[in-house]
C-alpha cells in the first residue's frame, strides 16, 4: 500500500497537486470542486453539468496528467515531468542548469502560478479583481487549509481519485479507469438520474458532505 501511495503521490505531484475529480463537494467539477471547477465543467454557461461536459472537461485534466502521452497515469509521468523542466531551465542545452537559468525558471514558475491564481480569482473574466472577487478568494484558501489541517493527506481530493480510480491495484491508473470514476462519481450527485446535475443537486451533494465531515469531527 505504501508503494501504491508514493507513485499515486507522484502523479498528483506531476499536476501541482491538483486532479481532475468529479467532486461531491457539492457536485462540483475540477481541481477540488467549488465555484471555480463548476464554471469550468459547465461549458455552455447554463448552470448545470452534464456527463459529456463533465467528462470533456476531464479529457482536458487526463492530458495535462499524462505528462509521458502514453495514455496513463503511473510514476513515469513524474519522471517525465521533471525532464521537461529540466530541459526548460537548461536553456542554452549544455545539460547542466546554471544558477542564472535557476533563477529564471523560478521566476518564470512564479509568473505561472501569479497567473493562474489571477485567473481563479477572476471568476467573471473581466480581467480585473473586484474586492467582492479578491475577500471570495481568501475565504476559498482558508477553507482548504482547513480542511487539510483536519484531512491531512486524505483530505486531499486528488490523492482520493487516484487511489479509488485504480481499481486493480497495479499502480497505474488508464484512461478507462479514469473515465469510470468520473461517471461514478457524477452518478452520485445525480440522483434522479437524468444525465444532468442541476444546482439543486450540487447544493444538496454539499450538505451531505458537510453533515459527514461534522460527524467526523465530533466522533
Amino acid at each position: 500500500m505504501r508503494k501504491l501511495t508514493l507513485s499515486l503521490t507522484a502523479v498528483a505531484l506531476v499536476i501541482g497537486g491538483t486532479g481532475f475529480a468529479v467532486a461531491q463537494q457539492g457536485g462540483n467539477f475540477g481541481p477540488a470542486g467549488g465555484e471555480r471547477g463548476m464554471a469550468r465543467a459547465d461549458a455552455n454557461g447554463d448552470g448545470q453539468i452534464t456527463l459529456a461536459e463533465a467528462k470533456a472537461q476531464g479529457d482536458q485534466r487526463f492530458a495535462r496528467m499524462d505528462a509521458n502521452g502514453d495514455g496513463q497515469l503511473s510514476q513515469d509521468d513524474r519522471v517525465a515531468r521533471i525532464e521537461a523542466r529540466f530541459a526548460e531551465a537548461d536553456t542554452n542545452g549544455d545539460g547542466e542548469v546554471s544558477p542564472a537559468e535557476m533563477t529564471a525558471a523560478r521566476e518564470a514558475r512564479a509568473a505561472e502560478r501569479q497567473a493562474r491564481m489571477f485567473n481563479r480569482l477572476d471568476t467573471d473574466g473581466s480581467g480585473g479583481l473586484s474586492q467582492a472577487e479578491m475577500i471570495a478568494g481568501r475565504e476559498a484558501r482558508a477553507q482548504r487549509r482547513g480542511e487539510t489541517r483536519r484531512g491531512g493527506r486524505r483530505g486531499n481530493p486528488a490523492m482520493r481519485m487516484l487511489r479509488r480510480a485504480d481499481t486493480n491495484g497495479d499502480q497505474i491508473v488508464t484512461k478507462a479507469e479514469f473515465d469510470a470514476r468520473i461517471e461514478q462519481r457524477f452518478s452520485r450527485v445525480d440522483t434522479d438520474g437524468s444525465g444532468v446535475i442541476t444546482a439543486a443537486e450540487r447544493e444538496t451533494a454539499q450538505a451531505k458532505v458537510k453533515e459527514r465531515r461534522s460527524q467526523r469531527r465530533t466522533s
